[in-house]
């Protein structure tokens, strides 16, 4: 099976898209895979499409892993508690993964919209861009 011109311009743009970024950008665009990622499993368990729904975790359990381990953990207790939240997701995204239960994904989703919207705020305070320099959390 080939790939299309189409899907392989997308996949140039977001990989140029990754390369250019700045730090604060490249945190909203993982909060952003996140979600999508938590949302398509739910809907996929909610369907019974449950090689879907595990395909999507995976991704998202990356996702959060990339997130904590860009963590500065001697930066303090914001990022201990980063650390500590992440984990807990990471717990709530198997526990749905293996019961097929759609209730704690959408519990994770609206956590990631919550930190996203707070990593947004931050990066508007420092100047109105994403392209700020992320807290040292």
């Amino acid at each position: 099976m080939s790939v299309s011109y189409a899907q392989q311009a997308a996949r140039q743009y977001r990989t140029t898209q990754v390369s250019t970024a700045g730090p604060m950008k490249l945190v909203l665009m993982l909060y952003d895979g996140a979600i999508r990622f938590v949302n398509q499993a739910a809907a996929a368990v909610e369907s019974n499409k449950l090689e879907e729904a595990h395909r999507s975790l995976l991704r998202a359990q990356d996702i959060l892993a990339e997130l904590d381990g860009a963590l500065d953990r001697s930066a303090g207790e914001i990022a201990e508690n980063l650390h500590r939240l992440y984990d807990y997701m990471q717990r709530r995204l198997i526990e749905g993964n293996v019961r097929k239960d759609p209730e704690p994904l959408r519990e994770v989703a609206g956590l990631l919209e919550q930190l996203q919207e707070a990593w947004q705020a931050v990066a508007q305070s420092e100047g109105g861009s994403a392209h700020g320099r992320p807290a040292r959390a």
